[in-house]
């Protein structure tokens, strides 16, 4: 693997890790920091399973451990929780318009179960691989909400009050889907065993937000996108 570095000191960090694009790149430049990952892998409800199985095989092909954990969002709310909920197809992503694809309270949700976690195991930061540039307006993806849930982990973990509140770290946030392309190039990620798409077949979809942003950045690169 491209670039990797040996850990500082064993510096633990929790990685959420979908299996898309962005998070595989997320847990490389963790490692590259110098943090020992340990990923966090959700089965939530979402439409298909085929993103957990890719995440396995990204953390495993990093060489990370990694821990699957299934939650139940009965209420749903969103196009990527009920298979009967048509996903939108937008030909242009509109940021002010927030898309059904949107899951209520997600990233609140996947941050909290990941604090918990790295307080457990003794870990100092928490990576998430969300970004403000190229995607598709959800609230929880913007810096904003990053700082706000900082300032949360500041008063309420017993980290916090000790002064030592575990990091959200968001590598990714402020680059644009390009960017972070030729980031993971550079780190090495197997982006060919990532899958951005909601849908769950053999081939993406090519029309969801997801596979629409991916295209955009490996056109931007001037390559193919080696997931298909």
């Amino acid at each position: 693997m491209a670039e990797r570095s040996t850990p500082n000191s064993g510096r633990k960090a929790v990685v959420l890790l979908s299996g898309g694009l962005d998070s595989a790149t997320t847990l490389y430049a963790a490692h590259r920091q110098g943090y020992v990952p340990h990923c966090l892998i959700f089965r939530y409800g979402q439409r298909h399973q085929k993103e957990t199985r890719q995440a396995v095989a990204v953390a495993r092909t990093a060489g990370c451990g990694y821990q699957i954990l299934k939650i139940i969002l009965p209420w749903q709310g969103s196009s990527l929780l009920n298979k009967k909920s048509p996903l939108p197809r937008r030909e242009k992503i509109d940021l002010q318009e927030i898309p059904s694809t949107y899951v209520p309270g997600r990233n609140i949700i996947f941050l909290s179960f990941a604090v918990s976690y790295a307080e457990a195991i003794g870990a100092s930061a928490v990576f998430i691989g969300a970004n403000a540039i190229d995607y598709s307006g959800y609230p929880d993806c913007r810096p904003e909400f990053f700082q706000s849930f900082q300032e949360t982990l500041r008063r309420g973990t017993k980290a916090g009050v000790n002064g030592k509140a575990i990091k959200i770290l968001t590598p990714l946030v402020n680059l644009t889907k390009a960017q972070i392309i030729r980031l993971g190039m550079k780190l090495g990620v197997p982006y060919e065993l990532t899958w951005s798409c909601y849908q769950g077949g053999r081939k993406p979809c090519g029309t969801c937000d997801s596979c629409v942003l991916r295209k955009k950045g490996f056109a931007a690169v001037g390559m193919a996108d080696p997931a298909g």
